[in-house]
């Protein structure tokens, strides 16, 4: 399949433009930020009362902006390509060439929610369990920017859904920003909205917050074995990516804290 012809640039008046790669990201967030905002009003899935008001889930939306921009860009200049950045420092603010690390992005939003539930006196794993709950609709506006923008495309395949990338050689590759928005993006958020609205996770703080560092990580993992690694880095042993180290430990991280978090209750 030919790469469909997408215009990276949505509009642009005179030197001013409007990108996909950036809509996809304010389209996320919003949404994101919107969804919060219901959770935190819906008192029948928190058990007693909503752990946090939807003016505090509000307030949130500033920082963790901030926490995915500038936490997915420098972990993406220190994990994956610093020497270019440290010689070229000047693309480093050029994020309209693409390049965000999640694993930086996370580390920016676990920080933003940490700061934020300081602040206003919430509960710190409750305040993580709905910012868990809503971030896969981030996941999935931001891998479908990574295919507009072709990048981080897949390995070379047969398959008849194989896509030809502009920047990819003229082989035919998995499309696998797009299997990323599916399992990482809407599969993980009816996952997790099934554990806020048909169990009683929310109820046992950090329940979520532990699935959805689960789920990303095996979710993230399945996909390195079809995405073409960073090409300055490769692979690192055999089949294991720079990807899938940075993944493992999210997994281990996530049982451990679902397992504290039924040791809490059962106290």
């Amino acid at each position: 399949m030919p790469f469909p012809e997408i215009d990276p640039i949505l509009f642009q008046i005179g030197p001013f433009a409007i990108r996909w790669y950036a809509l996809a990201y304010i389209v996320g967030l919003v949404l994101g930020w919107r969804y919060l905002m219901r959770l935190a009003g819906d008192k029948t899935i928190w058990g007693k009362k909503p752990a946090f008001s939807p003016d505090q889930a509000d307030d949130l939306l500033l920082w963790a902006a901030l926490g995915v921009i500038l936490g997915g860009r420098l972990g993406y200049v220190l994990f994956y390509n610093p020497g270019f950045y440290f010689e070229n420092p000047g693309d480093i603010l050029a994020v309209w060439k693409g390049g965000m690390s999640f694993h930086g992005g996370f580390a920016g939003v676990v920080a933003a929610v940490y700061i934020h539930a300081r602040r206003n006196n919430i509960k710190l794993w409750s305040l993580a369990d709905g910012v868990a709950a809503v971030a896969p609709l981030g996941l999935l506006f931001g891998r479908l920017a990574n295919f507009i923008n072709s990048e981080l495309w897949g390995r070379t395949t047969d398959l008849p859904w194989g896509v030809v990338f502009p920047n990819g050689g003229p082989l035919p590759r998995h499309p696998s920003q797009l299997y990323e928005a599916a399992l990482e993006g809407l599969l993980l958020f009816i996952v997790l909205r099934y554990l806020t609205h048909h169990t009683k996770a929310l109820q046992t703080p950090g329940t979520v917050a532990g699935s959805f560092f689960i789920g990303y990580g095996f979710a993230r993992i399945f996909v390195e074995f079809f995405r073409e690694p960073d090409a300055h880095i490769g692979y690192l042993w055999g089949p294991v990516t720079q990807g899938m180290v940075l993944t493992i430990p999210m997994i281990l991280i996530g049982v451990g804290i679902i397992w504290w978090a039924r040791q809490q209750q059962s106290r």
